[in-house]
């Protein structure tokens, strides 16, 4: 009997954490909602709707990264609204590198298409996992961990990287104290940085403050 209680609170409570629809497909002309676009109505989704042409094409990597990523989240590709899933291209110049940046809402697995790429994320106990990958290799990178992607050879770099979200969020480290508006004297209160390489670095990346 207590098996049998068991197995059905067991699936009660599975059933609630069940789709109770196929898709919710982006309708980027309703209001958003506390979870983020609202559905489509399901007359209006057509096969277009769960197609994305974008990561065709390389990305721009004149840029002070020499790094360009093409994202198909939930704002570019309104199929993977809703399912947990997204993907993105990621193209890095001879040199190029993504900075230390985070995915608060998702993990990330990067498989190389060509060239090589120095990955590593660094864990909440402080251990630094690194590793060079080639062609056809994978790395999976945990949510909420900051990680780093370099071009490690002579020629241009290719991957593409998916995420356990529609809407994996972002924030890049460098960006978020040197673009920012982020006050130099807090910085050098709260970090081992001295206020003249505070100000060069906003200097560089445009920050204030």
């Amino acid at each position: 009997m207590f098996l049998t209680i068991s197995f059905f609170i067991f699936s009660l409570l599975s059933l609630s954490h069940a789709s109770v629809v196929d898709f919710c497909v982006a309708d980027y002309n309703a209001p958003n909602g506390p979870a983020g676009y609202s559905c489509k109505t399901p007359k209006k989704v057509t096969a277009d709707d769960f197609v994305f042409h974008g990561l065709a094409t390389s990305g721009n990597t004149t840029n002070i990264i020499k790094a360009a990523v093409t994202p198909a989240f939930d704002a570019q590709f309104p199929g993977v609204n809703g399912l947990g899933i997204s993907i993105a291209r990621l193209d890095l110049a001879a040199a190029g590198f993504i900075p230390l940046h985070t995915h608060p809402g998702a993990s990330e697995v990067l498989v190389v298409i060509q060239g090589t790429i120095l990955a590593g994320f660094v864990s909440s106990a402080d251990v630094v996992y690194i590793k060079t990958l080639n062609k056809g290799d994978v790395m999976v990178f945990p949510q909420g961990l900051v990680h780093f992607q370099i071009n490690s050879g002579r020629s241009n770099a290719l991957a593409f990287v998916s995420f356990s979200s529609a809407n994996p969020g972002l924030q890049i480290l460098d960006f978020a104290l040197f673009k920012s508006d982020f006050p130099t004297e807090l910085i050098t209160a709260t970090t081992f940085l001295d206020a003249d390489l505070v100000k060069k670095l906003k200097g560089v990346l445009g920050g204030s403050g």
